[in-house]
C-alpha cells in the first residue's frame, strides 16, 4: 500500500510541476489564473496523499523518493516542444494517472481506499485547459493534426507508467494479465472520451 500510496502523491506533485510551468507560459493573465487554480488543485491531492500516509505512521519523503528518477523522467518526456502540447498533457496524463489510482484504490483497505478514490475524484479545474485547447485547435488545422499525434503518443508512455504502480511480483503473469486487462481498457475508453471531446482523433 505504500507503494501504491508514494507513487500516486509524487506523481500529483509532478501534476502540480507541470500545470505551474504552464502558469508560467500563459499568455495572458485570465488563462495564469484559471491554471493556477488546477495547479492548486493538484498540490491539494498531492498533500492529502501525504496526510494519509503520515497518518499511517510513514515518511512522506521517503515513500516517493524511490519514483522521483522514473516519474521526473516521465514528465521530461511528455512534457511537450510548446505551451499547447504541454496543456495537452496535463489534461490527458493527469487524467489518466488519476483515473488508474482511484481503480486501483479499489484494492486499498477500507479505511483508507474510499478516502483516496475521494480524494484523487475531486475536480481538477481542466475546464480552463479543455477551454485553451479546444478555441486554439478550432483555429488551427494544422496545430490539431499535431496535437492528436501527441496524445495518442501520450497514451501509450502514460500507460507504462501505470503498469509500473501494479505490484506484479507475488502473482503468476497470467493472473496479473487477467486483473489488469480491465482496467486498462477502461483507462483507453476514458482516453478516447477526452480526445473526442477535443475534438482530436485517439
Amino acid at each position: 500500500m505504500q507503494h501504491f500510496l508514494g507513487q500516486a502523491a509524487y506523481s500529483e506533485l509532478g501534476e502540480f510541476d507541470s500545470l505551474a510551468r504552464a502558469v508560467a507560459t500563459a499568455p495572458n493573465l485570465a488563462v495564469k489564473e484559471g491554471l493556477s487554480a488546477a495547479a492548486g488543485r493538484a498540490l491539494s491531492k498531492h498533500h492529502g496523499l501525504i496526510t494519509e500516509i503520515r497518518r499511517r505512521g510513514h515518511e512522506p519523503a521517503v515513500e516517493m523518493a524511490p519514483f522521483v528518477l522514473s516519474l521526473d523522467a516521465f514528465r521530461a518526456k511528455t512534457a511537450g516542444t510548446d505551451w499547447h502540447e504541454l496543456l495537452l498533457s496535463c489534461y490527458l496524463v493527469g487524467g489518466l494517472l488519476d483515473d488508474f489510482f482511484i481503480r486501483l484504490s479499489d484494492g486499498l483497505p477500507r479505511d483508507i481506499g474510499p478516502r483516496v478514490a475521494q480524494l484523487l475524484g475531486e475536480d481538477s479545474g481542466t475546464d480552463v485547459l479543455i477551454h485553451e485547447l479546444q478555441t486554439a485547435i478550432e483555429n488551427d488545422q494544422a496545430l490539431g493534426s499535431r496535437l492528436a499525434m501527441w496524445g495518442r503518443r501520450l497514451v501509450g508512455d502514460t500507460l507504462l507508467v501505470a503498469r509500473s504502480a501494479t505490484d506484479l511480483a507475488n502473482a503468476p503473469a497470467d493472473s496479473n494479465e487477467a486483473r489488469i486487462e480491465p482496467v486498462f481498457t477502461e483507462l483507453i475508453a476514458a482516453h478516447t472520451r477526452r480526445m473526442d471531446g477535443l475534438g482530436l482523433t485517439a
